[in-house]
């Protein structure tokens, strides 16, 4: 479950991605009146705080709020966003950024250094969320209104930290006497390009953003003034939302009516590798799942490679937990079924054929077609080795609320990570956390903890020692513990209007369309 430039740089990055497009058809209304309008299955916002979010809203608050810097997917580096330049010190530990000059927010009032500052303090003082992002930071200084500094407790790469899709956020405190309140009721703070007008939880049309007409990047040349998020049952909805003109995007069709896209005359399709991937997590604190040789057997009986050719190019095999393009990522580590070793551990623990029936209760994604297959087979498997699975489908915000009460015995869920670094994957979901909030195999290993915590640093002042501390992560979390099975990464495949120009996927923030930078045919 994540661009703002001088206007040189932006002219690049449009030009840049309007070569990655294929020639334009004519747009069904004239360019700017017609909306924006991005098809999904799951609901939009979880949490209206940018300091507090960490959920699917991401897709709608890149539109809205900024952050000091933004992951370019070309160069694999930070590129500017609300910050022009930076620098570091030779240790590491102080980062300087320039802000850019003429930035205000949504309210008003203008973006300074003094601003950044108080945003990033609150973020720090939530403690939730992606808030351990800043962990190293001890203070930050306002030099002036348009620099900022950061002192840091141990080095960390800070421009690419400040370029996360959750947390990094640079929000107006002083929006609100009661800031907290104000978020609730559905509103922003932010300084980006749109801004909220219009929230409707659980409507079909649940959030429309417009057009902030005092954006640092001005509107000179067709823009989309509306962007609005539609949220629907099954893809197959979606899908006929596309065909009728009714939206614009969907991020996730499945195999079958991806294909039919891609040859659907007035449809463009893309297809990129991500770093999403597809978990499950065991819960290794209580009921039938806590004794190890059980989660053991579980991660025995997925058929990794049959999963995959059934999904049809829309997932591709993981190898470890870290997706390949990130440090931490171990080849050679692809999985495979053996469900011989699967009823080999369930007869040690008592079940399996012969043995004690066992049930177990497993929750994943409302409408999502990939792990629909992924539930079907897996059922179907354990059903011959004397498992039930008893599976529910739920929107993610319920599911979630389950899991962090540790509803569950297996929770299916993607995860991407915060910023372009593997550090999240492991440190947010698999570091002892309590309450649990993403840890939902609830694993507690002071151990692997004491791992994590190196890691950060690291990364910074020795990739290779970062690099085994991550295998060593990987076994301790996949073999020794047995908390997660990760069956596939997922491959970003899109379906959109062929009159949009301009758009380009960038797995740091995963199914995230930014789309100021859309061009609408006239």
């Amino acid at each position: 479950m994540r661009r703002r430039f001088a206007a040189a740089a932006v002219l690049t990055l449009l030009a840049l991605l309007a070569a990655c497009s294929t020639p334009p058809e004519p747009q069904r209304a004239p360019a700017g009146e017609s909306p924006f309008v991005y098809v999904r299955t799951a609901d939009v916002v979880t949490e209206w705080d940018p300091g507090r979010s960490y959920s699917n809203e991401i897709v709608a608050f890149q539109n809205v709020y900024e952050t000091l810097t933004y992951w370019n997917p070309v160069t694999r580096r930070t590129a500017p966003r609300l910050a022009t330049s930076w620098r570091s010190s030779a240790d590491g530990r102080t980062w300087t950024f320039t802000l850019r000059p003429g930035v205000t927010f949504h309210t008003g009032r203008p973006l300074d250094a003094a601003a950044v500052k108080a945003s990033v303090e609150r973020t720090m003082r939530t403690g939730t969320g992606a808030s351990y992002i800043w962990n190293a930071v001890a203070s930050i200084r306002a030099d002036d209104p348009l620099t900022v500094t950061f002192a840091l407790k141990y080095p960390v790469p800070l421009d690419v930290v400040a370029s996360a899709g959750y947390a990094a956020y640079v929000y107006d405190t002083k929006a609100a006497p009661d800031l907290t309140a104000w978020f609730r009721q559905g509103r922003d703070a932010g300084s980006g390009p749109y801004t909220v007008t219009a929230w409707k939880k659980g409507a079909e049309d649940e959030l429309t953003l417009r057009a902030y007409a005092g954006y640092w990047g001005g509107w000179r040349r067709p823009h989309y003034d509306t962007v609005k998020f539609k949220v629907v049952a099954t893809p197959e909805r979606a899908y006929e939302l596309l065909q009728r003109g009714e939206a614009t995007f969907a991020g996730r069709l499945g195999p079958r009516l991806y294909a039919r896209a891609a040859v659907e005359p007035g449809l463009r399709t893309s297809e990129r590798p991500s770093f999403t991937t597809a978990m499950l997590l065991f819960n290794t604190a209580a009921g039938p799942m806590r004794d190890v040789r059980v989660r053991r057997a579980v991660q025995q009986a997925i058929d990794y490679r049959g999963l995959v050719k059934a999904l049809n190019g829309s997932v591709a095999p993981a190898s470890g937990i870290v997706p390949e393009g990130l440090l931490g990522h171990v080849p050679g580590r692809a999985p495979r079924q053996d469900l011989a070793a699967a009823r080999r551990l369930l007869t040690q623990s008592g079940h399996g054929p012969g043995g004690r029936p066992l049930r177990l209760r497993l929750t994943y994604s409302e409408g999502d077609p990939d792990q629909q297959v992924l539930v079907r087979r897996l059922s179907a498997t354990l059903r011959r080795l004397n498992v039930t699975v008893q599976a529910t489908a739920m929107p993610w915000n319920e599911q979630w609320e389950l899991a962090k009460k540790r509803g569950q015995d297996v929770v299916v869920m993607y995860w991407w990570p915060d910023y372009a670094d593997a550090y999240s994957y492991f440190g947010t979901v698999f570091h002892g956390a309590e309450p649990p909030v993403l840890n939902l195999s609830y694993l507690s290993d002071q151990g692997l903890d004491a791992l994590l915590d190196t890691l950060p640093e690291l990364t910074v002042t020795d990739r290779t020692a970062a690099q085994q501390a991550y295998e060593k992560a990987t076994r301790r979390v996949l073999d020794q513990r047995a908390a997660a099975a990760v069956p596939w990464v997922v491959t970003a495949r899109r379906a959109y209007y062929a009159g949009v120009q301009g758009y380009d996927d960038n797995p740091a923030y995963p199914d995230v369309v930014f789309a100021y930078l859309l061009r609408p045919s006239a």
